[in-house]
């Protein structure tokens, strides 16, 4: 299906020494990836926190997590009537970070199975007078296990870890000036642990109907009209980072956009654009490469489902 935009996926061995000076440090899929997948089962863990105790809000904006200084927060959680807490994956000391609001901390090692990061994390909490029960079977992956069982996810490479959020860190300033320039509501730039990438979503205000077989993900997610842009490190069906974009509705005729820069494509089989991160990484301007993306996408879906160009303010979309 990707297989036109794969660019350098024999590199698996990154300099760590080279990389350390690239301002966009490259993130082969390979290189990462037990890492990569034993932190998505991580995030799951703590994403279902704030899944469990904070009140939902439309398109799930109550579960996603958010960047950070050093890593990604759930941001305060309620905690009953009055208390809170938080969660924060810190990437340079390689923990779990949880604070309450009456000053109770504890730190969760990152390292090992998820069995043993679930058992830790839920004892932690129950150490600082938090108790809550989650749903123990991740979701948006195929053959789940359950957080308890799950002991095939189990590598945790803390160089490879950091190597991510700098991407993140780097990609989340880009993203928030292609959201600054929007008029009407529109998300934040965060983190979804369901599908393990950042997003951005605007919305035109217009309702619309999810898929007629769609999960209880969906039926939720897509009951607005939107167009959403973001990036995701890579997967078993795309083996490397990319950036994405759609527009929901599915505009009429969007496959004959023509995205920008010269290296985004429409994959029909995926329904959305898609700009490998590695011809990102190889523009003369990666961020000016990024937002000439997500303006062009945003662009041509804008004007095939017939938004107000009124809704972008002055400048680049």
């Amino acid at each position: 299906m990707y297989s036109d935009l794969r660019m350098n996926l024999n590199r698996v061995d990154p300099q760590s020494e080279d990389d350390a000076m690239d301002p966009w440090p490259e993130l082969p899929y390979e290189w990462w990836r037990a890492t990569r997948d034993t932190l998505h089962m991580y995030t799951q863990v703590v994403g279902k926190l704030r899944l469990a105790l904070s009140p939902f809000e439309p398109q799930w904006a109550n579960v996603p997590l958010y960047l950070t200084a050093r890593g990604l927060t759930t941001s305060p959680v309620p905690f009953g009537s009055q208390r809170t807490f938080d969660a924060e994956f810190d990437f340079f000391d390689h923990v779990l970070v949880l604070r309450t609001g009456d000053g109770g901390t504890a730190r969760v090692p990152l390292r090992g199975a998820v069995a043993d990061f679930y058992r830790a994390v839920i004892d932690a909490l129950t150490g600082l007078g938090v108790s809550v029960t989650i749903s123990e079977v991740p979701t948006e992956v195929p053959d789940p296990i359950a957080f308890p069982l799950d002991r095939v996810h189990n590598t945790y490479e803390g160089e490879q870890a950091h190597r991510f959020w700098q991407v993140l860190a780097r990609v989340d300033v880009v993203m928030k000036q292609h959201r600054a320039r929007f008029r009407g509501k529109t998300s934040p730039v965060h983190f979804f642990w369901g599908s393990f990438d950042l997003a951005n979503t605007r919305f035109s205000g217009r309702a619309a109907s999810p898929p007629p077989d769609a999960d209880i993900i969906l039926r939720y997610a897509d009951d607005a009209e939107q167009i959403c842009v973001g990036f995701w490190p890579g997967d078993q069906r795309m083996p490397f980072p990319a950036f994405f974009a759609y527009g929901y509705p599915r505009p009429g005729g969007i496959e004959h956009a023509q995205p920008r820069p010269e290296a985004a494509q429409w994959v029909d089989e995926a329904g959305l654009f898609v700009l490998p991160y590695d011809a990102v990484r190889a523009a003369p301007d990666p961020a000016a490469s990024i937002l000439e993306f997500l303006t062009s996408t945003y662009e041509a879906c804008a004007a095939r489902l017939g938004w107000s160009a009124d809704l972008v303010g002055e400048g680049r979309s």
